[in-house]
């Protein structure tokens, strides 16, 4: 095991900036999860890792030992990609096997290792089948098993999951969360899901177009997005950003404007909730009037009563989750709809008009321009 650290990482294609100033360090034993949009430069990073691309400039280190210039066979990580890549023409021992043969290990050595990652990952019963005779659930954890039966510095883990279906995937990736803890290996891996992220990682690596958004527990990225590029690619629903104005202590969405005070309050912890106030008003004192986009999550929206001030919206589609319903909005003068999660017996349909509620503590302000955070 080993830990793995990037500094000031850039790869260029033939003039294009694919990753830009990578620079994270995954502690030995640590499980991070890289996400981002599709082309953001994930599957570049942990190429670059494990030696299938080279790095244009910087420093790439494997335990205490700068890699750049070592290849990928001899840089012992294991990497487990989104196809399998298991070999049709060998049985499920075969393949296990296949790594520490290359690497010259002997029978003794290898039978009980392979006996040992079998029954880990519960193949024991499959050992003489052929890939083509395995489900994709077990072929993904054949591949899997041939990894951790190398015995690497690091997992290197793209997109492993993403050909499961629902059910398979979130069974595959409980499994995977209690082998990380079983084997403590340190572990880079790459999702476009943010529920994989959330739910395996240590740490979060949030890319968009080659850089670096934020890095940080889970729960953290979750509440104290960077951005709003993070704000909305983490959460499920997504956060709903509404454009307003900031004028004279109010902010005005669409044809409703609510008043700065509730938004003062807005925040999770004393100080921002001091500062906020302060904060806003310097900032606009020149520019009164700019645009913002105030975001709020789903769950952090409720119905209110008919006599309660809140911002009017127009419900156009009804979404029954089991245990939550997700109802869509729209607030006039608004072209994004906007969702709430309601509990099942609260009776909403299609073109009723709801008065909602904000949770004040959860309330964030983003600039319409950079996507800066500003609240």
């Amino acid at each position: 095991m080993a830990r793995i650290a990037l500094k000031q990482i850039n790869r260029i294609f033939n003039a294009t900036t694919a990753i830009a100033d990578i620079t994270f360090e995954v502690p030995d034993g640590q499980f991070w999860v890289m996400v981002g949009p599709s082309g953001c430069g994930k599957s570049t990073i942990l190429r670059t890792i494990a030696g299938l691309e080279a790095a244009t400039s910087g420093d790439l280190y494997i335990g205490d030992r700068r890699v750049n210039d070592v290849p990928a066979r001899q840089r012992d990580v294991a990497m487990v990609f989104q196809n399998y890549a298991l070999y049709p023409h060998m049985t499920v021992a075969e393949n296990l096997a296949f790594g520490l043969r290359m690497r010259g290990a002997d029978s003794d050595t290898i039978r009980p290792r392979i006996e040992a990652v079998a029954k880990s990952l519960d193949l024991t019963h499959l050992l003489d089948r052929k890939p083509g005779q395995l489900s994709g659930g077990q072929q993904q954890r054949v591949a899997l098993g041939r990894a951790i039966a190398r015995k690497p510095q690091a997992f290197l883990m793209d997109e492993p999951l993403s050909n499961l279906d629902a059910q398979l995937r979130d069974d595959t990736r409980a499994e995977l969360k209690q082998l990380h803890q079983r084997l403590g290996i340190t572990t880079i891996y790459v999702t476009h899901d943010q529920t994989e992220a959330m739910t395996l990682a240590d740490q979060i690596v949030v890319l968009n177009r080659g850089r670096i958004q934020q890095i940080g527990p889970p729960q953290e990225i979750y509440r104290q997005p960077a951005n709003q590029m993070v704000a909305t690619f983490i959460g499920n629903p997504p956060m709903n950003l509404l454009s307003a104005t900031y004028a004279h202590d109010q902010l005005h969405i669409g044809e409703q404007a609510l008043p700065c005070p509730a938004i003062w309050q807005s925040t999770l912890d004393d100080s921002r909730r001091e500062s906020a106030p302060h904060r806003l008003r310097e900032r606009f004192a020149n520019h009164p009037h700019q645009s913002v986009n105030l975001g709020i999550r789903p769950e952090h929206l409720r119905l209110g009563s008919a006599e309660d001030a809140g911002l009017v919206a127009q419900v156009t589609l009804v979404e029954p989750l089991g245990r939550e319903t997700l109802v869509r909005a729209m607030v006039p003068g608004e072209e994004r709809p906007i969702s709430l999660l309601v509990a099942p017996e609260q009776s909403v349909a299609v073109g009723d008009r709801l008065s909602l509620q904000f949770d004040d503590r959860a309330l964030f302000l983003f600039d319409s321009q950079t996507g800066d955070r500003l609240l």
